[in-house]
């Protein structure tokens, strides 16, 4: 296989091979992420195959909006709204209830799944463009730094995955902070790019 890099803004190639079951290295504002249908189990087992990464790891799923995260989340609570009011797009990411279109390998078979929808221009116009939520970990290999450029992703999955769409060096760096609403109270699954402050001033504004 060969690995074509997309350097300019027509993104009609990544988008046709997300949508026929290929894989797709996106930037975001964090890290590059490694995007498949998340809809498709057998797209996201190829996800685990090519990271090499434990089938007991779930995964989490990159949109372009709320109204795509609807389509597998159970239900939006208005914390999530208000959280994503504050922080979409951004290195934020909401662990929810799942619906039943979730295949079971995308949560390690669990009941929550976790949504975010990144701050990068060209990741967003594709997500938009490819209408899906994609299953999107780090394009690394497992227990390997998580790429910050295009060239990064290259060097774990040249000849291994469709695409790479470059968007030049990702501004932040670093993963983002996953928070699960389904708790109560909220609880921080890891801490990333956006401080828990931040969270609990949104949450907790007369605190």
């Amino acid at each position: 296989m060969k690995t074509v890099v997309i350097k300019d803004d027509d993104l009609s190639y990544a988008v046709d091979a997300v949508l026929r079951g290929g894989l797709v290295a996106v930037p975001t504002d964090t890290v590059y992420g490694l995007a498949g249908n998340g809809l498709d189990a057998n797209v996201v087992a190829k996800i685990y195959e090519v990271k090499d990464r434990p089938a007991v790891k779930p995964l989490i799923m990159l949109v372009p909006n709320l109204d795509v995260a609807e389509t597998v989340c159970a239900e939006i609570p208005e914390a999530a709204r208000l959280l994503a009011d504050a922080f979409w797009p951004g290195p934020l990411t909401i662990v929810l209830r799942r619906r039943d279109t979730v295949p079971d390998i995308v949560t390690a078979g669990g009941g929550t799944v976790g949504v975010r929808c990144p701050n990068h221009p060209k990741t967003l116009t594709f997500l938009h463009l490819a209408g899906i939520p994609v299953a999107a970990p780090s394009a690394n290999t497992t227990d390997m730094p998580s790429p910050k450029s295009a060239d990064e992703v290259l060097s774990y999955f040249d000849g291994k995955i469709d695409c790479v769409i470059d968007g030049g060096r990702c501004m932040i760096g670093l993963e983002s902070t996953i928070v699960d609403l389904t708790a109560e109270p909220y609880k921080i699954l890891r801490l990333g790019a956006l401080p828990e402050e931040e969270i609990l001033r949104v949450l907790n504004p007369t605190r």
